[in-house]
C-alpha cells in the first residue's frame, strides 16, 4: 500500500464527539468528583490517616483523568489506531470497503486514505444521541476536507438491513457502532450483515466497548475463520473508570459461511 500510518493517521475534519456532548458533562461532573476526592486526600493525610488519604487519591486521581482520557481517544486516539489497524492489513490499495455506522466520517476517511484506488463506503442512520453533530453533510463536508470525497460512497441505511447484495465488499469495518443498536438479537443481525455483504476471502474489523465478545462468539458460529478478540490500547481507551474498546477480526472463508440456525439468537451472552 502506498499510503503510510503517518498519512492515516492525520485528520484535518471536525468529527464531534463520541457519544452525544453529555457524556462530556457527565464525565466532567465525575472529574469534579475526583477533585474532592483529592483534597479529602490532602486533608486526611494531615490528620495522619494515612491508608483513607491514599485510598482516596488513587479513586480521586481515577476520576480526574476520566475527561482528558476520553478526550484525547475521541479525539485524536482512535485515529492513530485506525491507521495501524488498516496499515496491518496490507492493503492492495484497489478494495471496495464498507464502514457500518459511519457518522461524521472519522474512520470512513482513513479508510479512503488506504484506498487511493479503491472506495470507502459509509452506512449510517445518522442519530445525534450516538455522536455529537452526526449528520450527512457534516461527514461530506468532512471527506471534502481530507481529499477523499472523490472515492467515497455514503448511504443513509441500517446496519440490520445493508442496502447491498451479498459478496460486495472486500473488507468491512465498524468503530464504535454496533452497541448502539438495542436488544440482543437486533445486534447480532447486524453481525450477520456484515458477512454478508463480505467477498469470500474479505476481512472484517469490529472496534466496539461492552460487546465484543458476542460478536466473536456469533462470527465463530457463523463460521468465520481466524476470529481473534482483544482489547485495543490506552489511545482508544475512555478513562480507567470507563470503557476499554474491544477489537474483534474476522475472515470470510472462500466457501460460503452457514445461516444462522434455529435458536443462533438465543442465550446470555456476557462482555
Amino acid at each position: 500500500m502506498g499510503t503510510n500510518v503517518r498519512e492515516l493517521r492525520r485528520h484535518r475534519g471536525d468529527y464531534g464527539f463520541d457519544g452525544a456532548i453529555t457524556t462530556v458533562a457527565v464525565l466532567s461532573a465525575i472529574g469534579a468528583v475526583g477533585l474532592l476526592f483529592a483534597v479529602l486526600a490532602f486533608i486526611r493525610a494531615r490528620s495522619g490517616r494515612v491508608l483513607s488519604a491514599v485510598l482516596d487519591l488513587v479513586v480521586g486521581l481515577l476520576m480526574l483523568q476520566a475527561l482528558p482520557s476520553y478526550l484525547y481517544s475521541t479525539r485524536r486516539g482512535k485515529f492513530a489506531v485506525w491507521a495501524e489497524l488498516l496499515d496491518g492489513l496490507q492493503l492492495r490499495g484497489n478494495e471496495r470497503v464498507l464502514d457500518l455506522g459511519c457518522g461524521l466520517g472519522a474512520t470512513l476517511s482513513v479508510v479512503a486514505k488506504a484506498v487511493p484506488s479503491g472506495q470507502a463506503v459509509g452506512l449510517d442512520l445518522w442519530r445525534s444521541q450516538d455522536q455529537s453533530g452526526n449528520s450527512l453533510e457534516t461527514a461530506w463536508r468532512n471527506l471534502d476536507i481530507e481529499g477523499v470525497r472523490e472515492r467515497c460512497e455514503i448511504r443513509t441505511g441500517d446496519m440490520r438491513a445493508v442496502p447491498f447484495p451479498d459478496s460486495t465488499f472486500d473488507l468491512v469495518v465498524s468503530s464504535l457502532a454496533i452497541h448502539n443498536i438495542k436488544g440482543h438479537a437486533e445486534r447480532l443481525k447486524a453481525i450477520d450483515e456484515a458477512i454478508r455483504v463480505l467477498k469470500p476471502g474479505g476481512r472484517l474489523l469490529i472496534a466496539d466497548i461492552l460487546r465484543t465478545g458476542t460478536y466473536a462468539r456469533r462470527l465463530r458460529e457463523r463460521g468465520m475463520e481466524g476470529v481473534v478478540q482483544r482489547r485495543l490500547d490506552w489511545r482508544f481507551w475512555y478513562g480507567a473508570l470507563g470503557t476499554v474498546t474491544g477489537l474483534v477480526t474476522a475472515t470470510k472463508p472462500k466457501t460460503e459461511v452457514s445461516a444462522p440456525g434455529p435458536g443462533a439468537l438465543q442465550g446470555n451472552f456476557g462482555i
